[in-house]
């Protein structure tokens, strides 16, 4: 199997190294707009680079790994698409509903495949909350509660590039809720607050947020996420039902200290990043494609289940801009999926 892989700064590195061990795919092709970063990266995995996204299509590949800028995925995505070949996609598809809703289109008018990256659904916890969930160990859910909190902000000229807090990070817990629960978002209320640094102001962003959602059943969730966690990088879920309480992301490197005088002690090495906190995630949902463009498996996350947080991340921004609850029905993009 041969893999062109499009984009190669942090993640698409990560992914090209995953993909080039990978016993079932034989050679690859990296192309970056930076050249000179792509062929330092092809040499040191002993792939192939190729000047640029033509090549890749020209010279033939089994399938395509998609980690640019997210103003360049939809229509890379397309181009995939009419050529024939799978896909796998980091998130979002597009940075706005028409632009995913056309990449949609055309995935499903060739008939191919388009996997999108939420590895939070190939991590131990949430498998873990999921199964605990479909099982009746919770009994009747009734509250959920979910952060993302970043250590250290990014850089000030990619956040006009990011489609701002709720598209660019609590979209993957707008996800893993979906997943997770097996339940669809109704309605949602969302504040947010950019009171720290000046450079999210000039964006049009913040660099806190929060969000109540309700689910479909009446399960309650509650969503935060920060730029600004200066303790580590945090990412938990607790899900709280009639019988039992359980909780993801809980472990010795959870950045948080406890105030109690016999509670646990602060971590020695807290997390830094969602590069290594979910390590073997990003691996285990790349191994994922590998099987679904051998046919051995089905998409785990296709562009409708993408599309389904991107809907809730429309919808709070629309809460957080006009200060008001928003109904998931106001938003573009259809009926959802059945959640699998």
């Amino acid at each position: 199997m041969r893999i062109g892989v499009i984009g190669t700064g942090r993640i698409g590195t990560i992914h090209a190294n995953t993909l080039s061990r990978h016993r079932d795919v034989g050679s690859l092709i990296l192309t970056d707009a930076d050249a000179g970063r792509a062929q330092e990266l092809a040499h040191r995995l002993g792939e192939t680079a190729a000047p640029g996204v033509e090549e890749i299509f020209r010279w033939g590949v089994d399938a395509v790994v998609i980690t640019t800028a997210t103003s360049a995925h939809a229509e890379l995505i397309g181009r995939a698409a009419r050529s024939g070949l799978p896909v796998f996609c980091e998130k979002p598809i597009a940075l706005n509903l028409p632009g995913s809703l056309t990449a949609i289109a055309e995935v499903e008018a060739a008939g191919t495949v388009l996997q999108m990256g939420f590895q939070r659904r190939f991590d131990a916890g949430y498998t873990g909350a999921r199964e605990a969930v479909r099982s009746g160990r919770l009994g009747r859910l009734h509250t959920v509660r979910a952060l993302t909190s970043d250590q250290a902000p990014p850089d000030a000229a990619w956040l006009p590039l990011s489609g701002g807090l709720y598209r660019d990070t609590l979209i993957h817990d707008f996800d893993v809720l979906r997943w997770v629960t097996g339940r669809e978002v109704t309605d949602v209320y969302a504040a947010g607050s950019d009171a720290g640094p000046r450079m999210f102001r000039e964006a049009g962003d913040v660099d806190t947020a929060a969000a109540l959602l309700t689910l479909d059943d009446g399960t309650l969730a509650t969503l935060t996420a920060t730029r600004m966690n200066g303790a580590g990088y945090d990412v938990r879920m607790e899900l709280a039902g009639e019988r039992d309480q359980i909780v993801v992301g809980l472990d010795d490197r959870t950045p948080i200290a406890s105030t109690e005088p016999t509670g646990p002690p602060a971590a020695d090495k807290p997390w830094t990043g969602f590069l290594e906190r979910f390590g073997p995630a990003y691996e285990a949902e790349l191994n994922a494609f590998v099987e679904v463009v051998r046919g051995e498996r089905a998409n785990p996350c296709d562009g409708r289940e993408a599309l389904q947080a991107l809907r809730i991340a429309e919808a709070c921004e629309l809460s957080r801009r006009e200060r008001r609850p928003v109904h998931l029905a106001e938003i573009a993009g259809g009926s959802p999926p059945a959640v699998a």
